[in-house]
C-alpha cells in the first residue's frame, strides 16, 4: 500500500500597512505561527553602531546605547576581542578579561541584536554579527565552517564542505551552511555567498561612515523571511491575500524554486478571509488560549513567568489506583507529544520548566521522555531536553525563532497587572471603607462626600455594607455619595 504523501503549506496573511501574519501547515494542522505588527518596531537581526554607556564589573557586562529607550545588554562573551583596547591577560581560572581594564565607556562598535527588549530587560547584543541568506549565515570575525546538524549524510556534508572551500571565503569569514542547502548545486550556493559578502561590505562601510547611535542594517520584513528562513522543498503551496505582497513573494520564490511556477497562489474572496477558507481560525485561537485539551481528557495549563514558561499537566477523571497509573502514563504521554508543538505555536524562547504526573514505574517515565524527544524532532528550533526528576519534572532549554505572537498581541493586564489574580470583592470594600473613615475625619470633608468607584465595587458596597456607611453618616454628620465609575 503507498504511503499518502503529507502536504505542506504556507499562509501569508497581510493587513497592508499594519500586520503580517505568517502560518505553516502540514496536512491542515498548524505547525509554526509568527505575527509582526508594523507598528511595533521589530529591532530582532539589525545591526547599530553603538557606544558603550557603561561597564558593570560585577556583572562583567557592558550596557550599550544604540538609540533605543533602553539601553542593551552585552555580556562578556559577546565581545568580539577586536575591540579590546589593551591586550590583558584573562585572570588565573577566568575565560576572558576583566571588561572594565578592556574596554571603555563612549567606545564604538557595532551591535546586532539578539533577543527583543521584554518588560524591564533591556535588549541581549552581541558583537559577533550574523548575515542569514537562503543556503548560507556568513559570521564576520568567526573563522569558521560550520554545517546544519539536520544533514545528517556523511557523503554530503563533505561534499557541502568541498564547495564552500573551493569558493574562498575571505580573510576574517566564517559561514554556517543551512539545512536547505542540501543537494543544491555550487552554482546557487556561489550566489548566495556573494551576496551575503556584499552584503557584509555595504554594513562594514555604513558603520565606518555613520556616527553612533544609528541604525546601519535593518532586518527584512515578514513575508520576506518566510520565503528565505521557511519556503522549503517539501512546501507545495503558498497562499498570500495581498496582491502586491504576493508578486513580491513570487519574486522571490522563483529565485529559490524556478521551475515551480504556479506555487504561490493568491486568495482573492471578499466573502471569507484566507484562515477561514482552510479552517485555521479554530487553531489559532488555542495559541492566545492558557488551557489546551488533550485526546483523553486531559489538560495542558501554559503560564508564563518572568524568567521561564511553567507546563503543568492536569489529569481526566480517575478511578482506582490501577486506573490512575494508566491514567497518569497515558495522559503524560499525549502531554509530550503535545507539548512540542504547543511551543513551536507559541514560539516560546527560554527555559521550559515541565510539571508531569507522578509515575512511579520506571518504564512509564523512559516511555515519556522518548516520546518527548521524539517530538522536538520537528521543532527547528535548537533545544535541550533534561531527564526527568523524580518530582516529575522536565526541564528544557528552546530557541526562539522569531517574534513570539504572544509577546506582540498579549499585554498584562490593568487589574492584576499580569498576576492572574485580583482581590476580591470584600478586600475591596474594606479597603474603600477605610479610606472613606480617612476622609471623614479631615478637618475639611465636604458634606455629601462623594466616593468613586468602578460599578462592581459600588453595588457591592451598596447592598454588603450599606449599615456600615450609615453608620459612618451618624458618627461623622456627614453624607456618604457612592458614585460609580461611567
Amino acid at each position: 500500500m503507498a504511503v499518502k504523501k503529507r502536504r505542506r503549506k504556507m499562509f501569508i496573511s497581510v493587513l497592508p500597512g499594519e500586520q503580517i501574519e505568517l502560518i505553516l501547515a502540514l496536512d491542515g494542522v498548524i505547525q509554526e505561527y509568527y505575527v509582526e505588527m508594523l507598528n511595533q518596531s521589530k529591532t530582532k537581526g539589525n545591526i547599530y553602531k553603538a557606544k558603550i554607556h557603561n561597564i558593570d564589573q560585577a556583572l562583567q557586562a557592558a550596557f550599550i546605547n544604540y538609540g533605543a529607550s533602553k539601553n542593551g545588554f552585552l555580556q562578556v562573551d559577546e565581545i568580539h576581542p577586536e575591540y579590546y583596547q589593551s591586550d590583558i591577560k584573562p585572570l588565573r581560572g577566568n575565560k576572558y578579561p576583566p571588561l572594565q581594564r578592556v574596554l571603555k565607556p563612549g567606545q564604538e562598535l557595532l551591535v546586532q541584536v539578539v533577543k527583543e527588549p521584554t518588560g524591564n530587560k533591556g535588549a541581549f547584543l552581541t558583537t559577533y554579527l550574523s548575515f542569514p541568506g537562503r543556503y548560507f549565515v556568513l559570521t564576520p570575525g568567526r573563522e569558521q565552517l560550520g554545517i546544519s546538524r539536520k544533514i545528517e549524510d556523511e557523503k554530503e556534508r563533505e561534499r557541502l564542505k568541498s564547495i564552500v572551500q573551493e569558493l574562498k571565503l575571505d580573510e576574517g569569514l566564517g559561514v554556517i551552511v543551512r539545512t536547505v542547502s542540501e543537494a543544491r548545486n555550487k552554482t546557487c550556493l556561489s550566489r548566495d555567498l556573494q551576496f551575503l559578502k556584499r552584503l557584509w561590505k555595504e554594513v562594514r562601510k555604513k558603520g565606518m561612515a555613520e556616527k553612533a547611535p544609528s541604525l546601519v542594517y535593518e532586518e527584512k520584513d515578514l513575508a520576506f523571511r518566510a520565503i528565505r528562513d521557511y519556503l522549503t522543498e517539501d512546501v507545495s503551496e503558498v497562499w498570500v491575500d495581498h496582491e502586491q505582497t504576493a508578486a513580491q513573494v513570487q519574486e522571490f520564490a522563483a529565485l529559490v524554486f524556478p521551475r515551480r511556477k504556479k506555487m504561490v497562489r493568491i486568495h482573492s474572496d471578499p466573502e471569507r478571509t484566507l484562515l477561514e477558507r482552510f479552517n485555521l481560525e479554530k487553531q489559532l485561537s488555542q495559541i492566545f488560549s492558557r488551557e489546551v485539551d488533550l485526546p483523553s481528557g486531559g489538560q495542558l495549563v501554559f503560564d508564563q513567568a518572568e524568567a521561564l514558561m511553567a507546563v503543568d499537566i492536569n489529569s481526566g477523571k480517575i478511578g482506582g489506583e490501577k486506573d490512575f497509573k494508566e491514567m497518569a502514563f497515558r495522559t503524560n504521554l499525549e502531554a509530550a507529544r503535545s507539548i512540542p508543538h504547543q511551543l513551536m505555536l507559541r514560539d516560546v524562547g527560554g527555559q521550559v520548566v515541565i510539571d508531569f504526573i507522578e509515575m512511579k514505574d520506571k518504564k512509564h517515565v523512559n516511555e515519556v521522555e522518548k516520546a518527548l524527544k521524539t517530538a522536538v524532532k520537528a521543532d527547528k528550533a535548537r533545544t535541550d531536553v533534561n531527564k526527568m526528576s523524580r518530582f516529575g519534572l522536565v526541564e528544557m532549554v528552546r530557541q526562539r525563532l522569531g517574534t513570539s505572537a504572544l509577546s506582540v498581541t498579549m499585554r498584562s493586564c490593568p487589574v492584576c497587572e499580569g498576576t492572574g489574580m485580583v482581590r476580591n470583592m470584600e478586600w475591596q470594600a474594606l479597603q474603600s471603607l477605610k479610606e472613606i473613615y480617612r476622609l471623614l475625619r479631615r478637618k475639611n470633608c465636604p458634606s455629601p462626600l462623594e466616593y468613586t468607584v468602578d460599578k462592581e465595587l459600588a453595588v457591592y458596597l451598596l447592598n454588603r455594607k450599606r449599615d456600615k456607611l450609615f453608620k459612618l453618616e451618624e458618627k461623622f454628620d456627614r453624607q456618604i455619595f457612592i458614585v460609580p465609575h461611567e
